[in-house]
């Protein structure tokens, strides 16, 4: 048994995100999990999803940046044993997703694509045994300060501090693909030609804008995120 993990707080995304990402999941991976939901608002969910109340983080008020992501390094984490791959709930499956539990190693995380002569990961997808890292969170909550004053985000302090343990392993590259940087024409010819999804690519990251209902319709944002329809879409995110 494996866990697939999702988290969703506030208001900016609808119950319909975590309802397609888990109609995805039960499509694209063969082996038997549980699909866990985290969440403080359950309005909207499908009954087929396993709910549990987010994990508790005392946050201070502030500009939130995924921290509330490390609260899934928490010991327990609900009932939860076992490799468990976290998903962002905007993200759209293509493809099969059993490979991101054979992948060797400790810590699994997809390494960041603008800049990747950094150890950054991207944390929209990311695998670890539950209740394995404790530390991680533990450090953040009794250094908040500190830690918020060395990085921007939840995602740079959390691949800082596997690295420093040598237990950090980047997913291939071709597995987890950006619409962005991987789908998305580059200017000029974003305003001619619609995004496709890259040879090899099992799971497309739509992290900052546009959102894949933005998307779909080819709603843009600005000259150089102009995108143009993109019906393909529709057919995964389901």
């Amino acid at each position: 048994m494996v866990n697939v993990i999702c988290m969703k707080w506030g208001v900016k995304y609808g119950p319909e995100f975590v309802n397609k990402l888990h109609s995805m999941v039960q499509r694209h991976l063969s082996r038997p999990h549980r699909f866990v939901c985290f969440t403080e608002n359950t309005a909207g969910l499908n009954p087929g999803i396993e709910v549990k109340p987010l994990p508790p983080m005392n946050l201070p008020p502030g500009k939130e940046r995924g921290w509330r992501k490390l609260s899934t390094f928490s010991k327990p984490l609900a009932d939860l044993a076992g490799p468990t791959l976290f998903l962002d709930i905007d993200v759209v499956i293509v493809g099969s997703i059993d490979c991101f539990f054979d992948h060797p190693g400790e810590f699994c995380i997809i390494h960041d694509w603008q800049k990747p002569w950094r150890i950054t990961g991207n944390s929209s997808v990311y695998r670890f045994e539950a209740g394995a890292h404790p530390d991680i969170l533990d450090y953040f909550i009794h250094n908040i300060d500190r830690v918020k004053s060395e990085v921007r985000h939840e995602q740079a302090y959390l691949t800082r501090e596997i690295h420093k343990q040598g237990k950090l392993t980047y997913w291939p590259k071709e597995w987890c693909v950006s619409f962005k940087y991987g789908c998305m024409p580059k200017f000029p010819l974003n305003y001619f030609l619609a995004p496709k999804v890259p040879a090899g690519a099992r799971i497309v990251v739509f992290h900052g804008l546009p959102n894949p209902d933005e998307a779909v319709i080819g709603k843009g944002h600005g000259i150089l995120r102009h995108c143009r329809p993109t019906p393909w879409i529709n057919d995964h995110w389901r």
